[in-house]
């Protein structure tokens, strides 16, 4: 929210009464957590899941050359379009400042996923680990109960590639977060807080074409971890990647407009904020509503 409210100010709105200072700071308190952990809880699933497998989503049956025409997205992708839908409703509602410190969070959050894991692969297990390839044995099938006996195999190989995804993630997320922050205020200052699905938009698509080209080259240079075909162009093949993972991520922004928009409408009464369009007064700050 641009405002210059107080957080312990609310909006006024005809047929919602008033609501007392604690019952103002306990509600706005709790729609920014359930946003920040969803955000939160979203990478952390994102990093374990990370490039573990990948889905297949089209294959058109063409070639370029050697190359198939097939375009696919890793698994952590999946949930990634929430996380920009969540910081789109704290910059609206919240402000820049509260924006920019749950992306600095989530920054660490990825930090301490990697210490867990490390952590995990240096302490002693059951089962020895092969000096040559740093892994213990493969999971064994047990036939009389029906299950793979597991041996830790598992852990060292999402550990590995969680390492890679994180890696890449970190970097990709961080610039694509701030970029969508610093957009989605550039359009909100540029159009003096009026349409409300065009700043959406905007800082979502220019973010995401910045997390989706980062995250690739980093996850197939530092962690060669793409289902690379070696027989085909190598650049053809990135720019699938990119280009699905984009298209992807576009299509799920285009479709959280609408949810956005009327999320943010019925936020605001709800928080006693003032509404979406609103032009700012001038010399507004960023408030970070419902702390204090």
């Amino acid at each position: 929210m641009s405002s210059d409210h107080l957080p312990t100010e609310q909006y006024t709105y005809d047929g919602l009464p008033a609501l007392s200072p604690r019952t103002l700071h306990n509600r706005r308190e709790r729609v920014f957590l359930v946003f920040a952990g969803v955000f939160l809880g979203s990478l952390a699933m994102l990093n374990v899941l990370g490039i573990t497998r990948f889905i297949k989503l089209w294959d058109t049956g063409a070639t370029i050359g050697t190359t198939d025409i097939v375009f696919g997205v890793a698994v952590g992708v999946l949930p990634y379009p929430i996380t920009f839908l969540c910081t789109d409703f704290i910059s609206e509602l919240y402000g820049r400042k509260r924006a920019s410190q749950v992306v600095w969070v989530g920054f660490i959050l990825n930090i301490w996923v990697v210490l867990i894991l490390w952590v995990g692969g240096l302490l002693p297990g059951y089962t020895a680990l092969d000096p040559a390839t740093g892994m213990p044995p493969q999971p064994e099938w047990d036939a009389t109960a029906g299950v793979y006996r597991e041996t830790g195999w598992t852990f060292f190989q999402v550990r590995s590639l969680a390492f890679g995804a994180v890696a890449a993630s970190m970097i990709a997320y961080l610039a694509a977060q701030l970029v969508d922050v610093h957009v989605f205020h550039f359009w909100k200052k540029l159009t003096n807080n009026k349409y409300l699905w065009l700043r959406n938009n905007c800082s979502t698509l220019v973010s995401q074409l910045v997390d989706t080209t980062s995250v690739i080259l980093i996850t197939h240079f530092y962690a060669k971890a793409l289902p690379i075909d070696d027989s085909g162009s190598l650049g053809l093949q990135l720019l699938l990647f990119i280009a699905t993972g984009y298209v992807f991520k576009m299509l799920c922004a285009l479709a959280d407009t609408i949810p956005f928009c009327i999320g943010a409408v019925w936020l605001a009464r709800h928080l006693r904020l003032p509404p979406p369009g609103l032009p700012d007064p001038p010399a507004a700050a960023a408030v970070e509503a419902g702390v204090g």
